[in-house]
């Protein structure tokens, strides 16, 4: 079996680490080079960093902010936020990061995950998918940080973006996202049964026992966590030995 891993998300806002609640009321969390050498330090597997204002004034802040942290972290790093086309995916990977990920421009133009696998290779490529539960008891697709419906299911819509060269996804409850109650166990659990690709289950860590349900109950292949490590409940060190503790296999 493969090492679960731990991946650190830090929500970037103008050069900053920020978090908040569902995206809003965001406080700031620290420099993002020095909290991503932290979580290096501790034994974090990937940091991914999101650019939550991905707007093109900012784009060259990102840049710069990932190029000084591909300096100094050594971890895969994952970037998205505002990639909308191939130059944006390959400008980032040139920047130093190891992943990008995309999300709205995908919903926009599927195609663009087919292109930019077939261009830079499907372990480069990860899709994130934000999804709520709807009234039929189904999943639905969202973008603009949960805020606009797409009318796609999700289901379907990972099985697409598999389909098309996705190497990962990046599976955002927007139900649970910041709110400290867990993972959404019940999708993790149903996609796992038929995808091929590894699935990255985030939102709503909010102690141990959510992230090692993530592994043992929604079966993920990873776990994304933002607030219990910004503000020091949890180390990544004292999630790992946890894990540890409860036969999951990680890497120390």
């Amino acid at each position: 079996m493969l090492a679960k891993r731990i991946i650190p998300c830090l929500d970037i806002d103008q050069g900053r680490v920020v978090k908040g609640v569902n995206f809003e009321n965001l406080i700031d969390a620290g420099d993002p080079v020095e909290v991503s050498k932290k979580y290096s330090n501790e034994g974090a597997d990937e940091i991914t960093f999101l650019d939550i204002t991905a707007s093109n004034e900012n784009r060259d802040t990102m840049i710069n902010t990932i190029e000084k942290a591909a300096d100094e972290v050594f971890v895969p790093l994952t970037v998205g936020g505002g990639v909308r086309n191939l130059e944006n995916v390959r400008s980032l990977l040139m920047a130093g990061a190891d992943k990008v990920s995309i999300n709205t421009a995908a919903v926009n133009n599927p195609n663009l995950v087919k292109e930019a696998a077939s261009k830079f290779g499907s372990q480069c490529i990860v899709v994130a998918v934000d999804i709520k539960k709807i009234k039929d008891g189904s999943w639905e697709v969202f973008t603009h940080g949960g805020r606009n419906k797409t009318g796609l299911d999700a289901e379907d819509w990972i099985r697409r973006m598999q389909s098309l060269g996705a190497g990962e996804i990046l599976l955002t409850s927007m139900d649970k996202d910041g709110t400290k109650k867990g993972y959404d166990l019940e999708i993790l659990a149903r996609i796992n049964e038929w995808i091929k690709i590894p699935i990255i289950a985030s939102g709503g860590a909010g102690n141990l026992e959510h992230i090692s349900d993530a592994f043992l109950i929604g079966k993920a292949d990873a776990a994304l966590c933002a607030s219990i490590f910004h503000f020091n409940q949890y180390s990544v060190t004292q999630v790992k030995e946890f894990l540890r503790n409860k036969n999951i296999k990680v890497r120390i």
